[in-house]
Order: structure tokens, then C-alpha cells, then sequence
């Protein structure tokens, strides 16, 4: 399996994306994967909270993998992403969930991250945004981050692409991540912030979680449709896309 899920006896699922060799990067099967363990949450009483992570050292999620074949309609007006539900709030998931981030996070990844309720990253942690690099636009990517960051600093981390890379200590500071550990104990940090609100009486707890979300959905939802046609316009063909990805300068800078 491409995803491990594991029911802890304090009430915390712990979630891992289980594709190290490919920087836990999401094919269509793990996306999959992802929708069907938010929803099996939903109805599992025995879980009150979940830490989602990602297997290795190298990376929490790099995005969609480039292999997987995603056909698109022939329409301005729609865009087919599968990774825009495999967050757990598209799953009508409001127990408490926990990003535990070590190495890198990009791109597709920001599905994730901009679902979680905070994130928790190991110092060797880095964020960055691939999309304008390789001739794509940043939108549903950029909508999530602008949600959690300073607009300037969601703007240079889209617009920057592949060039620049967040370190998780300047995530730490524009309030992107709200714990930084040693290398490697992120998750454990994360689950033991789980425990806590595990413990706590469930019904508070996911009403608290439904508010906090309510407070940004109604500017999310109206940047969230203007998504597609974005998209529409403005990526490049897909033989461009990779013509760019080919050639891509591996040169970066961590600021």
C-alpha cells in the first residue's frame, strides 16, 4: 500500500504517505487512498485526531507524481486535478488533523498542508512551489497557502517556483508552521499534540475545528472557482510543461 494508516489506543490515527522512492510523491492509486481513509475516519469513533507525515527523511509530499495520466476536458470552464480532494476537509472531515513536514513540500502537497488544522516541521524542512517553473499556474496551490501566510510571502513562495526554497525556520516566522523540532521528531511532536486534543471531549473539539475552518471558506470559495479557468488560460501545453520540466536548473537557494 502507498498509504499507511495506523489507529493508535490515545485515540490518534497516524497517516503516512509510504512512497519514499518517489519523494511521497501522490499517483491516482494513493490519491484514492487518501479520500477513502478521510472518510473512513469520519464514521470511526475510536479516532479523535489524526497526524498525517510522510515516510523517509527527504520529503513530506512532492505533489502529484509527473507519471500519473490525467486526460482534461476540452473546456476553459474545467479542470480534472485529483488532488484537489484528498485533503480531509473535502471529505467533510472536521476531527483535528496534524501535518508533521520533514525534508521537502511542494507544490501539490500545499492540497494537504492548507487542510491541516497547523503544521509541524523538523528544521531540515523546506517549502517551495514548482507550478510557474514548469509552465503551470499556481492556483489552487496558492489559494491554500495565501490562507496561511502573509500575502507577500505566499506570493514569493509561487512565484519564486523552483528557484527558491522556504527553509522552516522562515516558515516558522511568517506563521506558516507553528513548531519546529530537531531533524526527524517532527512526527513525534505531532503526536503528542494529537494526544492532547484526542483527549478532550470530541464533539468541542470538531465544533472548534468546523469555526476555525469557517472563518476563511468564504474568500476560499470564491478564489477556489476562479481556479480552473486560471488554469485554463494560462498552463502551457502538457509537451511544454515537460519540455520545461526536462530542462530545469536543479540550482536553488534556501532562504
Amino acid at each position: 500500500m502507498t498509504l499507511h494508516t495506523e489507529r493508535r489506543p490515545d485515540g490518534v490515527a497516524l497517516v503516512i504517505l509510504n512512497r519514499p522512492e518517489r519523494h511521497n510523491a501522490i499517483d491516482l492509486a494513493t490519491a484514492k487512498q487518501l479520500e477513502f481513509a478521510w472518510r473512513d475516519f469520519r464514521r470511526d469513533d475510536s479516532v479523535r485526531a489524526v497526524v498525517l507525515t510522510g515516510a523517509g527523511d527527504r520529503a513530506f509530499c512532492t505533489g502529484i507524481d509527473r507519471s500519473a495520466d490525467v486526460p482534461q476536458p476540452r473546456s476553459p470552464y474545467s479542470v480534472d486535478d485529483p488532488l484537489r480532494t484528498i485533503g480531509p476537509k473535502a471529505a467533510d472531515l472536521w476531527k483535528p488533523v496534524i501535518a508533521a513536514v520533514g525534508g521537502m513540500a511542494c507544490g501539490g502537497a500545499f492540497h494537504l498542508l492548507g487542510e491541516a488544522e497547523f503544521i509541524v516541521a523538523s528544521e531540515n524542512a523546506t517549502f517551495f512551489d514548482p507550478h510557474t517553473s514548469y509552465g503551470m499556474v499556481s492556483a489552487y496551490e496558492s489559494v491554500r497557502m495565501a490562507q496561511r501566510m502573509p500575502s507577500g510571502e505566499a506570493a514569493r513562495l509561487a512565484l519564486m517556483g523552483t528557484a527558491e526554497r522556504l527553509s522552516a525556520r522562515r516558515a516558522y516566522e511568517t506563521g506558516l508552521v507553528s513548531e519546529l523540532t530537531p531533524p526527524g521528531q517532527a512526527t513525534a511532536a505531532a503526536l503528542r499534540a494529537a494526544a492532547v486534543i484526542a483527549s478532550y471531549p470530541t464533539e468541542p473539539v470538531q465544533g472548534t475545528v468546523r469555526a476555525l475552518w469557517a472563518a476563511k471558506e468564504a474568500a476560499g470559495a470564491h478564489a477556489l472557482a476562479l481556479a480552473p479557468h486560471l488554469i485554463s488560460l494560462g498552463n502551457l501545453s502538457g509537451a511544454d510543461q515537460t519540455a520545461r520540466f526536462a530542462a530545469r536548473d536543479r540550482g536553488y537557494r534556501v532562504r
